[in-house]
């Protein structure tokens, strides 16, 4: 992975940020102690919207699904195995 100080960085910084958008993480440096990496943003985080309720009919959920479970639920707080 490509290091690089922190005044190359400034001086190149459109292009290294192109190399990162295309996949080529980089590390900056400063004083020769790395200090951050850089690395392109994952298709969710680079704009794309959350789709909300796109398993719209597709699963179910029992009536009784807060109680499921229950009475083992109890008596494992009881003391039983």
């Amino acid at each position: 992975m490509l290091t690089i100080n922190i005044h190359d960085a400034k001086t190149h910084l459109s292009r290294l940020v192109d190399q990162a958008a295309q996949g080529e993480a980089f590390v900056i440096a400063k004083a020769g102690r790395p200090m951050v990496k850089v690395v392109p943003l994952e298709g969710n985080e680079a704009g794309s919207a959350r789709r909300l309720g796109f398993m719209a009919g597709e699963i179910s959920v029992p009536d009784d699904f807060d109680r499921m479970g229950g009475e083992e639920v109890a008596h494992l707080f009881e003391g039983g195995i």
